[in-house]
């Protein structure tokens, strides 16, 4: 298993997409934001707009890259392919189940492993090239970080447009916390 750069970051999940509404599984299907979506997105606004970021990478799927957009007022530094949600092969598109099969490679789709190894390896060029960067992305990253750094992607689904600090803290431990201004104001 690989292992995370141990400095932090926040990351904002996109705003309510088209998939979301429907309760299906939105992979890498690239599909928009709805209205709430997009307001969502504006909310974040009032504490991540007004930040100088050191860089903020998007996922280059519609839904991530509009709620950046609309959460800084500009469009992201960069857009990063390794970000893009897992690809669920054959079951993107269909209702989300009531227990998800993380662990299992879903026929047509990308392995658990394949996912979790892309998302560390993207997220350690990110981190080793600044300080501090916002990732915006979809809710499969956090549970990557959570494989990463816990051993288990489970855990609570990341909420829409609700900014998170990744942070490493004493020992081997992280934390993933709703994000406060303060945050970045610790830091050394």
């Amino acid at each position: 298993m690989p292992t995370l750069i141990r400095r932090p970051f926040v990351f904002l999940r996109h705003g309510q997409s088209t998939r979301n509404l429907e309760r299906r599984i939105g992979g890498q299907h690239d599909v928009a934001l709805t209205p709430r979506g997009e307001e969502e997105a504006r909310r974040a606004r009032a504490l991540l707009g007004d930040i100088d970021w050191s860089l903020v990478a998007s996922s280059p799927l519609q839904r991530a890259y509009r709620t950046a957009e609309l959460a800084l007022g500009r469009a992201p530094d960069r857009v990063v392919d390794g970000l893009m949600e897992r690809h669920w092969g054959e079951l993107e598109g269909q209702p989300i189940p009531d227990t998800i099969p993380y662990m299992s490679t879903p026929p047509g789709g990308e392995s658990w492993e394949t996912f979790v190894e892309r998302i560390a390896t993207t997220l350690n060029a990110l981190l080793e090239e600044a300080d501090t960067p916002l990732i915006v992305g979809h809710s499969g990253l956090v549970r990557a970080v959570r494989g990463l750094t816990q051993g288990s992607p489970a855990g609570p689904r990341s909420a829409n447009a609700i900014p998170l600090w990744i942070a490493p803290t004493g020992g081997k431990d992280w934390t993933i916390a709703p994000f406060d201004r303060a945050h970045l104001d610790s830091m050394p």
